[in-house]
C-alpha cells in the first residue's frame, strides 16, 4: 500500500520528478517528462504497479529525513539496532540522459539492506524485458519505446518478475545505485559518476537558491516553496505543471480525481508575483515566453491549460487496471477540462502581461497585438455562461469570478494602453469595463446575505470571491467586500480552513465534500491583510503552513477530519499562494491596500 500523501518527498531534474516515501520507496515517477507514462505507479495501486525501495532489512527504530540545505537532495536517515544508514536521493540536472541517483551511506555500525525494484511501464501495466548489460553491474529493462539501465556494484537477481538485492553497508561506506532513462531505439546511455553528480547537483541548487531576495521571517518556508516551484518547471519550455501527479483524490475514497501534470493559464499572475517578488526574473521570463507561445493563435481557441510544450489536446481516459490511491477511482490520464470555456483565464492572461510591463520586462509588439485580439474576442463572449474557475462539468453558468476577471481583462488592457502609450480602442474598452462592473454588482451580489455569490441567481458562496479586492474590482473597505469576507467565514470555513465550495450546495452529503482548499485559505489571509486585520491573516497563514509535511511540502487540499493532506501533491498553486502571502505579511507595515501580491490599479 502507498503511504499517506504527506509521507512523500519530491526529487526532480526540472523535467520530471519522483515521489519518495518515508520507507525509502519511490512510488511515483513519470519518465522522461512530467506528462509521460509512469514507470513507478504504486502510488495509485500497490508495489506490483511499479516501485523502487531501498531500506534496512531488519526492523527500523526511527526514520527522519530532510533536504540537504536549500536543495532538492533528499536525505532519509534510518536507525536500526545494528547501526545508522542514510539514503540520499536526487536527480541531477539533465545532461545527455535523465538519471535517478540513490546513494546508501553508512553512518555508524553495520546495517543489512535490501533493494526491491519493480519496473512497470505504461502506468503500472507493462512488464519490461530485463537483461544483463555488456558492462558488469549493468541491468537493462526494455519495453516498447522505453529503456532504463540500472548500474550498481551490488549484485542483483530476479525474483517473481522483479529485481532484488541484499547487501550491507558499514560506517564510512557509500554504495551507489544509478538508474538512467533512454529511448529503447538508441544506444544505452553512458554511465555517470554519482559522486560528481551529487556535487554538481548540490552546487546547482545552492547557486539557484542563493538568488532568492526574500529575507523575511518565513524564509525557510518561502525557499522550500520556491524550490518546489522550480522543480515543477519544465526547463525546455519554461512551463510549470500544476502538480507532478494524477488522480490523488480531493476526498479520500472519492471520485474527484484529476490529472494535474499540465500547465494552467490561471496560475500565470500568481506565479509571476511569486517569482519576480523573490528574485527569479529569468524563470518569470521563461514562464512569459511559454505563456505567449501557448496562447498564440486564434483567441477563440484560447484554452485554460496546455501541455508542458504547449500542446492543446489533453485527451482524458481512465487507467482502469489501477485501483486508485486508497481505492479512490477512477484513475484519470489527461484532462477533459482543457476543452472548457472559462472566462476568467482571459483576465489572468491580460493581467499577467500588464504586470510584466509594470515590472519593466520589455515585451515585443506581438504581445500587444495578441492581447488586443484576445480582448476583441472577449468583448463578444464575456456575457455567456462558462465552466468557472473550478472547472465544473455540466451546463455552464454565469459565474461571478468569471465576470470579475473579464472586468480585469479590460481594466488591465486599458491600464497598459494608458501607461505605456499603446494603441487601443479605449472608449470601447472603458464602456465594456463599466458594463461588466455594473452587471456583476447587480446580478452577482446577494443583498440578503450581503455577499457575492457563486453565480448569478445562486444562494451559495464561492471562495474565489476572496480575490475581488486583490484584483482591484472593489476596495477592501467596500461594505460588499467586508460582507463577503464575513459570509465566507460563516459558511465556507471548516475547522479553521476554507472550503472552495459552499456546503449548502450539497446539504445531503457529509462534510467535507472534499478537502479544504489550501490556496483559498491563503487567499482569505490576503483578504484580511487588505482589510487591515494582520493578526487574523497571520493566524490563518500559520494554520496552513502548520500542516505542511516534515520537508515543507503541501498538497492541493487538507481534510481536517482525517488530518491528512489530499489532492495532487505537491501542488504548485498552494506553494505559490504561500510565497505570496508570506511576502504580503512581510509588507504588512506598508499601506494596507498595497501588499506584495496586489495587482497594479
Amino acid at each position: 500500500m502507498p503511504g499517506k500523501i504527506e509521507d512523500y518527498a519530491l526529487i526532480g531534474d526540472c523535467e520530471t520528478s519522483a515521489l519518495v516515501g518515508r520507507d525509502g520507496s519511490i512510488d511515483w515517477l513519470c519518465w522522461p517528462s512530467f506528462d509521460s507514462e509512469a514507470c513507478f505507479a504504486a502510488l495509485l495501486g500497490d508495489e506490483n504497479h511499479g516501485h523502487w525501495q531501498i531500506c534496512p532489512a531488519a526492523a527500523i527504530l526511527a526514520t527522519t529525513r530532510c533536504y540537504r540545505g536549500d536543495s532538492l537532495i533528499l536525505e532519509t536517515r534510518f536507525e536500526t539496532e545494528t547501526g545508522v544508514v542514510t539514503l540520499i536521493d536526487f536527480m541531477p540536472l539533465r545532461g545527455k540522459a535523465s538519471d535517478l541517483v540513490r546513494l546508501v551511506r553508512g553512518d555508524s555500525g553495520r546495517v543489512e539492506m535490501r533493494m526491491h525494484l519493480v519496473l512497470r511501464f505504461g502506468f503500472g501495466v507493462d512488464i519490461p524485458w530485463v537483461k544483463r548489460g555488456q558492462t558488469p553491474g549493468e541491468l537493462l529493462a526494455i519495453c516498447g519505446p522505453d529503456m532504463t539501465v540500472l548500474r550498481s556494484p551490488v549484485e542483483t537477481h530476479g525474483e517473481g518478475m522483479t529485481t532484488v538485492a541484499e547487501f550491507s553497508v558499514s560506517e564510512g561506506e557509500t554504495i551507489p545505485f544509478v538508474m538512467t532513462y533512454g529511448p529503447s531505439h538508441l544506444p544505452v546511455p553512458a554511465a555517470i559518476d554519482p559522486v560528481a553528480a551529487l556535487r554538481d547537483t548540490e552546487r546547482f541548487w545552492t547557486d539557484w537558491s542563493g538568488r532568492c531576495t526574500y529575507d523575511g521571517a518565513y524564509r525557510a518556508l518561502v525557499m522550500r516553496s520556491l524550490i518546489t516551484l522550480k522543480a515543477l518547471t519544465f526547463a525546455p519550455s519554461g512551463g510549470i505543471v500544476a502538480a507532478p501527479t494524477t488522480s490523488l483524490p480531493e476526498k479520500l475514497g472519492g471520485s474527484r480525481n484529476w490529472d494535474y501534470r499540465f500547465c494552467w493559464l490561471r496560475d500565470a499572475t500568481f506565479t509571476l508575483f511569486a517569482l519576480m517578488n523573490n528574485g527569479y526574473s529569468a524563470e518569470a521570463s521563461d514562464w512569459h515566453d511559454w505563456l505567449l507561445r501557448a496562447a498564440a493563435g486564434a483567441p477563440a481557441k484560447l484554452q485554460i491549460m496546455y501541455s508542458i510544450y504547449g500542446h492543446r489536446r489533453l485527451l482524458e481516459w481512465q487507467a482502469d487496471w489501477l485501483p486508485g490511491y486508497e481505492g479512490a477511482q477512477p484513475v484519470r490520464i489527461g484532462n477533459a477540462a482543457h476543452a472548457q470555456m472559462q472566462l476568467d483565464v482571459y483576465g489572468e492572461l491580460i493581467d499577467a502581461f500588464h504586470q510584466w510591463r509594470v515590472a519593466g520586462v520589455e515585451l515585443d509588439g506581438e504581445s500587444w497585438a495578441m492581447e488586443c485580439a484576445v480582448l476583441e474576442h472577449l468583448a463578444t463572449i464575456w456575457d455567456q455562461p462558462d465552466s468557472g474557475i473550478w472547472e465544473r462539468r455540466g451546463p455552464g453558468k454565469h459565474y461571478v469570478f468569471s465576470k470579475v476577471m473579464s472586468w480585469v481583462a479590460f481594466d488591465r488592457g486599458i491600464k497598459s494602453a494608458e501607461t505605456f502609450g499603446l494603441k487601443a480602442p479605449l472608449a470601447k474598452w472603458r464602456a465594456l469595463r463599466d458594463t461588466i462592473h455594473r452587471d456583476v454588482c447587480a446580478r452577482g451580489f446577494d443583498a440578503r446575505q450581503n455577499a457575492f455569490v457563486e453565480h448569478y441567481g445562486a444562494d451559495v458562496l464561492d471562495a474565489s470571491a476572496l480575490l475581488i479586492p486583490a484584483v482591484g474590482f472593489l476596495p477592501s473597505d467596500d461594505p460588499r467586500v467586508r460582507g463577503t469576507l464575513e459570509a465566507v467565514e460563516t459558511h465556507l470555513m471548516h475547522r479553521g480552513f476554507v472550503l472552495r465550495h459552499d456546503p449548502r450546495e450539497t446539504p445531503d452529503e457529509p462534510l467535507p465534500t472534499e478537502g479544504a482548499f489550501l490556496a483559498c485559505s491563503l487567499w482569505l489571509a490576503d483578504a484580511h491583510m487588505l482589510a487591515g486585520d494582520i493578526d487574523k491573516a497571520k493566524a490563518l497563514f500559520d494554520r496552513v503552513v502548520g500542516i505542511a509535511n516534515d520537508v515543507g511540502l503541501l498538497a492541493e487540499e487538507y481534510d481536517p477530519e482525517a488530518r491528512r493532506q489530499t489532492g495532487n501533491f505537491p501542488q504548485a498553486l498552494t506553494h505559490i499562494a504561500l510565497i505570496n502571502t508570506a511576502n504580503n505579511l512581510g509588507a504588512a507595515q506598508a499601506p494596507a491596500e498595497k501588499p506584495a501580491m496586489q495587482r497594479s490599479k
